[in-house]
């Protein structure tokens, strides 16, 4: 555990930086349902993003990623084009990584092609533990469910989404409850 400055116990993971922004995120946004295609979107885009570097530095950017990726209407995004790539990759303030961008590009195409009566939250909520993770055990890179999860998107066209990083998203919208135990927000252990 990891108090922060107003004294509030918090998974130790946000409190490995002394930044009020993470803290935030983590009292705020961390485990809370999200609600909107293009909500799920963003999250979705910013934990594929994410892989292989730091939450602390996608959070940072976010308003950045944003605006780059027009609030991430998927319509918006899924018009992008080659010019629109070259834009992005000489954006300083995100992420400049091809295959991510790319990838989020695709994603927001695939999230449009989905079959009628099936949105992203539909699939999402498909794979949901039935029950939860018994409070205290060792929290997971990835589960059977998310496993489930990434292969289902792949089914569907998305890409740069495998197991850890469709696990990542449940924990930030709430599909799993993965505060710890002792942070002001665990789920109680009875």
């Amino acid at each position: 555990m990891a108090a922060g400055s107003d004294g509030r116990s918090r998974c130790s993971w946000a409190g490995i930086e002394s930044d009020e922004a993470y803290q935030r995120y983590h009292d705020e946004e961390w485990g809370r349902p999200v609600d909107g295609e293009a909500e799920l979107f963003e999250r979705l885009s910013l934990e594929a993003f994410q892989s292989g570097l730091s939450w602390l530095t996608i959070l940072r950017k976010r308003e950045s990623f944003r605006e780059a990726f027009a609030g991430f209407d998927p319509a918006a995004v899924a018009a992008f084009d080659e010019s629109d790539v070259a834009r992005l990759l000489a954006d300083a303030a995100i992420v400049r990584n091809r295959l991510k961008i790319n990838a989020t590009i695709a994603n927001a195409r695939a999230l449009l092609a989905l079959p009628a009566g099936t949105t992203l939250g539909s699939i999402i909520a498909a794979h949901a533990p039935q029950l939860p993770r018994p409070a205290g055990d060792p929290v997971p890179a990835q589960t059977a469910e998310s496993a489930l999860l990434a292969k289902a998107l792949k089914k569907q066209g998305f890409s740069f989404v495998g197991p850890t990083t469709a696990y990542a998203m449940m924990q930030a919208i709430g599909v799993v409850n993965d505060h710890q135990p002792g942070c002001w927000l665990a789920p109680d252990p009875a």
